[in-house]
């Protein structure tokens, strides 16, 4: 998994709530364009899912 993957997972676990994409970017200093990206990826993976309309968090 890409490093940054790695980080938007762990600040979305370590919130322990589904979180915006925009919260998730400030938490670990990254452009939340690409956290947005990111996000995307990991939904296609299988590994983050949107239990409302702009909200994710991690699959259990």
């Amino acid at each position: 998994m890409d490093p940054k993957e790695n980080a938007v997972l762990q600040a979305m676990k370590a919130a322990g709530k589904p979180v915006k994409g925009a919260d998730v970017a400030a938490a670990i200093g990254m452009d939340p364009k690409e956290v947005g990206k990111i996000l995307s990826t990991l939904k296609k993976a299988g590994k983050v899912h949107s239990p409302k309309v702009c909200f994710y968090e991690p699959v259990k």
